[in-house]
Formats: structure tokens, C-alpha cells, sequence
């Protein structure tokens, strides 16, 4: 590709985006992703079919709640670090060049967990499903994404609202 084909909107330095912290989860969850810390590139990018977010987690840091979607594929690219990824089928450790991949339906509720003592740095990418069911089998939590108003609504799991 040459140098003129490429315009400044279609290139980011990661460096320029900010980290944000945010925990998305109510209480009694709305701390569990203390050290955990996100740039999201395809915000900056304009990108509307699929996000990508350089994550980085701190030592004893989750990604997530262990989750599954029915609306949406995810995809993990270790870049630093050996993370642990936790699944239905057990732990694995990664480290860097590694994938990993949790197709949409899928009941695996998967996370990365850092529990060495450096932090680790990922990129992850997943649809930007209008729809979507997210199920965290350890923890007494639905999320409910709606196409109306991408609203996203918390249930318990028997579906009584936080």
C-alpha cells in the first residue's frame, strides 16, 4: 500500500486514545474489574460492525464476569503477558501470539484473569450485535442488549431487575 493511499482518519497511534476504567456491572459487582483498563480503537476509528479495544490488565486484575453471548462473536490476541483464560473446559495459560476465539450461542463462558505478577496487554474484537443475551454462569447476572435505543438492562437470573 502506498504512502498516499492511506488518509490520517484511517490511522491511529494507540497512544493517543486514553485509558478508561469503567465497571459496567451492578453492585454487589460493580468492583470486580478493578485493574482492568481499555482503549477502545474502533471507537476512534468510526468503526459500526465490530469493536476493538487494546485491554490491558493489571496483576490480579478479570477481563470480564466469566460470560457468553447469544448475539455476539469475541475474539482475543494475547500481546504481553501470560494471562489465564478461564472456560468451561478449565484454564489455560496464554501468552503472546495466541488467540482465542468464543463464537455467538456458544454457552463457554470464558475471562482472562492476570495472575502473574506483570501486566498484561490484549487486543479483543467483537460484533456490535443489536441484540444480544449476555449470561455470567458464576454470578446471579443477565445482561439484556435490546435493538431499541441499544438499551441494556441487568436482571437477576430468575428476571427480576437489579
Amino acid at each position: 500500500m502506498s504512502e498516499k493511499s492511506v488518509t490520517k482518519s484511517c490511522v491511529l497511534d494507540p497512544e493517543t486514545i486514553e485509558w478508561q476504567s469503567r465497571q459496567p456491572y451492578p453492585a454487589p459487582y460493580d468492583n470486580a474489574l478493578a485493574g482492568r483498563a481499555r482503549r477502545a480503537l474502533g471507537d476512534a476509528l468510526g468503526l459500526t460492525q465490530y469493536g476493538v479495544n487494546l485491554g490491558r490488565l493489571e496483576p490480579g486484575a478479570v477481563s470480564s464476569l466469566r460470560h457468553w453471548h447469544t448475539g455476539e462473536d469475541e475474539f482475543v490476541f494475547v500481546l504481553e503477558g501470560s494471562p489465564t483464560l478461564v472456560t468451561e473446559e478449565g484454564e489455560q495459560i496464554l501468552g503472546p501470539g495466541l488467540a482465542a476465539g468464543f463464537p455467538a450461542h456458544t454457552e463457554n463462558g470464558h475471562q482472562l484473569e492476570n495472575r502473574s505478577g506483570k501486566p498484561v496487554l490484549y487486543l479483543e474484537v467483537g460484533t456490535r450485535a443489536t441484540r444480544d443475551v449476555v449470561t455470567y454462569p458464576d454470578s446471579d447476572l443477565e445482561l439484556i442488549k435490546e435493538e431499541a435505543g441499544n438499551k441494556r438492562t441487568f436482571r437477576h437470573k430468575d428476571g427480576t431487575p437489579y
